[in-house]
């Protein structure tokens, strides 16, 4: 599966993901996984940043709120018009574009930093992709990403529960030579059950790699590692939102940060 099939399931999927996202349905992002992925961030006043793969530009703005000037990328032009009509109502100097993670148009030498929520996973072309993020690098600037863990999100996996069907544990399979460009369709768990039967569910292209996999490709791209964590809803989240216990029981996403020499 090539990259412009890849920017038509995604464009397929940006006015429902961001409808659903703004109403507060993707919980594992706004509980979890962008809340760990700020705790880890550097300080970024006043550095210039760029997002690669943004959607709709909700941590693109979370991370200028911070103070950084930000610019953001991603292969879906719906999920940047939302972007764009979010900053026209709330002006946070970000500017949007169209463009490949693959091939991103931009010097070298151009940022700060780079980050990249829970999108290089579904990048057709991860090694290019990485390159481009340590060319367009400033020395000394850092690399900080997220993506679903390579462990224990596999293509087969299967929850283990106890007699009162609380889940304790997870088999997982298919970990080494994952399949390449194979289509998962789900929607956000937390979404009513009355809106899930008027839409479609979002069709997403997979291209995991191993644990070894993701941090090799890293340093053979030349970055230094530097910082990792495994995102988990603490207790009282857990018991105000159930769905989000799963991340208590093992890793569903994996944060990363390096630095270019």
């Amino acid at each position: 599966m090539d990259e412009r099939e890849v920017a038509r399931m995604w464009e397929e999927n940006a006015e429902t993901w961001a409808h659903l996202a703004r109403q507060g349905y993707d919980t594992y992002r706004d509980l979890v996984n962008t809340p760990a992925f700020l705790r880890m961030l550097p300080e970024v006043k006043g550095l210039y940043g760029l997002d690669v793969g943004c959607g709709e530009g909700h941590n693109t703005r979370l991370v200028a709120r911070l103070g950084a000037h930000m610019t953001a990328v991603d292969i879906s032009p719906t999920f940047l018009r939302y972007a764009r009509e979010k900053e026209i109502q709330e002006p946070l100097g970000i500017r949007y574009l169209l463009a490949s993670s693959a091939a991103l148009p931009f010097a070298d030498a151009s940022f700060d930093f780079l980050m990249g929520t829970m999108s290089y996973m579904d990048m057709p072309d991860q090694e290019r992709a990485i390159h481009e993020a340590y060319r367009v690098l400033k020395p000394g600037g850092f690399f900080q990403f997220s993506i679903s863990h390579p462990c224990f999100v596999t293509r087969r996996r299967q929850w283990v529960q106890d007699g009162m069907g609380r889940r304790y544990g997870v088999i997982c399979g298919d970990y080494f030579d994952p399949p390449q460009g194979e289509v998962e369709e789900w929607i956000f768990s937390s979404t009513p059950p009355e809106l899930k039967t008027k839409l479609r569910a979002f069709r997403i292209p997979r291209f995991p790699r191993t644990l070894s996999g993701w941090l090799n490709l890293l340093v053979k791209a030349g970055f230094v590692l530097e910082c990792f964590a495994e995102p988990r809803a603490d207790e009282e989240t857990a018991r105000l939102h159930p769905e989000m216990a799963d991340t208590r029981v093992v890793a569903m996403s994996l944060i990363v940060r390096c630095r270019k020499a």
